[in-house]
Order: C-alpha cells, then sequence, then structure tokens
C-alpha cells in the first residue's frame, strides 16, 4: 500500500475520511469551498505570507554550498 504524505509534511495525525462515492457536483462544491477559503486566507493574511515567504527563500538562500569553487 502506498502512502501519500500531505505537503505540509506532517506523517501523524488524524485520519480525514472522504467518502468515496461523491458525485462529481459533491466534488466539485468541495473543491470550490477549499477554493474560496484560500482565497480568504490570502485575502486576510496576504503582506504576513508575502514577509514569510520572503525570509523563507533568504534563510534558503543563506544555506552554504558544498562546491568551494564557488
Amino acid at each position: 500500500m502506498k502512502t501519500d504524505h500531505p505537503p505540509s509534511g506532517l506523517l501523524r495525525g488524524l485520519d480525514l475520511l472522504i467518502d468515496a462515492d461523491w458525485t462529481p457536483e459533491q466534488a466539485r462544491a468541495a473543491i470550490e469551498l477549499l477554493d474560496d477559503l484560500r482565497e480568504r486566507i490570502w485575502a486576510h493574511y496576504e503582506l504576513a505570507l508575502f514577509e514569510h515567504y520572503r525570509q523563507d527563500r533568504l534563510t534558503q538562500a543563506e544555506l552554504p554550498f558544498d562546491d568551494p569553487s564557488f
């Protein structure tokens, strides 16, 4: 059995069970709900998220290179 790892990187936690018999309309409604949630979160936290991503990129850019020719 293949285990999918979520983008969060979490390997433990509570399972989220989704009915395997959704209609295409129900699946679409769930996706639209998630899209709306993402948009609302982004609208509220936009500046903080930009700063977080900027800091994350700066931290990654500061990692030392293993190649001494740089």
